[in-house]
């Protein structure tokens, strides 16, 4: 019984979001560590990595509960949809979740409840009506790209580095971008690109219910094919240009990496059969894990200094 419902929970919190989270914190915590004791500072992790899931759920969870009849067409296997798990519980969930969340974030630090707090009201504006930015492309875009490409990466390295010390509270008010390392912006803007990719394609094999309930999809606005092609020259701009900084930086590990998963991200792409939405949701499944190897290069990285 125990194991059926923490099996539920793993799904219905999306698994591939929860790693997403897992590896993006874990490696800003690197680069943020670079030269200190990481050993020193295990505790920091593990508590924004406490406070990261639990928003993670919630904002998931809170997505689910508002689209479980949209998510009877498009994702007929999600727990509510096909009634494994019930609203009053999923509901429950989603409240613990957040409550966790804001409470460990605030206790951990002023940052990463701050940031906590504004990723979580701009999950509730991406779901909840009568807002709701997912039901246009460009707003859902902006909110995803917002929070997983600028604020995750820009404001956990914040976090890290003064809560472990390496920052006074003086240079937080006076902050100065130029002296972030380099390979922070560069990450951050692969993954800017990456999350505007994510948008697209996440919709790609959910056109039959986004169009029942009038979602105005990149997909359903121009065509599944356009939204695909589009998603797949920005993300390969991204590797384009991270080979190059790789190059001139010098940085072999990061050099041959981003060559072979620009390489490997083609191929991908090229037995993608848009008719065909099982071949579409494995492309995309399978874009995620390219999303999780760009964080753990740069954690390898991180390590390595």
């Amino acid at each position: 019984m125990i194991f059926r419902f923490f099996k539920i929970l793993w799904k219905f919190s999306r698994p591939h979001t929860i790693i997403g989270s897992i590896v993006s914190i874990t490696t800003l915590w690197l680069i943020a560590l670079i030269g200190a004791p990481v050993k020193d500072h295990l505790g920091l992790l593990l508590i924004t990595l406490f406070s990261g899931i639990t928003c993670n759920i919630f904002i998931v969870g809170l997505n689910q509960i508002i689209d479980v009849d949209l998510d009877k067409i498009n994702k007929p296997n999600l727990p509510l949809a096909s009634g494994s798990l019930s609203l009053t519980h999923a509901r429950k969930i989603v409240a613990l979740s957040l409550t966790l969340s804001l409470l460990s974030a605030f206790y951990t630090g002023w940052i990463l409840g701050v940031l906590i707090l504004v990723i979580c009201i701009i999950g509730i504006a991406y779901s909840v009506p009568p807002i709701q930015l997912k039901k246009h492309h460009l707003p859902a875009a902006i909110a995803i790209t917002g929070v997983r490409g600028i604020l995750v990466n820009l404001g956990m390295y914040l976090h890290f580095v003064y809560n472990a010390g390496i920052m006074s509270i003086d240079e937080v008010r006076h902050i100065n971008l130029k002296t972030w390392p380099d390979a922070l912006w560069v990450l951050t803007g692969f993954v800017v690109a990456f999350s505007i990719a994510i948008a697209w394609f996440k919709d790609l094999p959910d056109t039959k219910g986004d169009a029942a309930y009038n979602f105005k999809t990149l997909a359903l606005t121009t065509s599944p094919r356009k939204a695909w092609m589009s998603g797949t020259l920005l993300v390969t701009i991204a590797y384009i240009i991270c080979i190059f900084w790789s190059y001139i930086s010098g940085m072999q590990l990061l050099f041959i990496f981003h060559l072979a998963a620009l390489i490997l991200f083609l191929i991908n792409a090229t037995f993608v059969k848009m008719h065909v939405p099982a071949s579409i949701t494995r492309f995309y499944m399978l874009f995620w894990i390219f999303f999780f190897a760009e964080y753990i290069v740069f954690g390898v990285w991180a390590w390595l200094h």
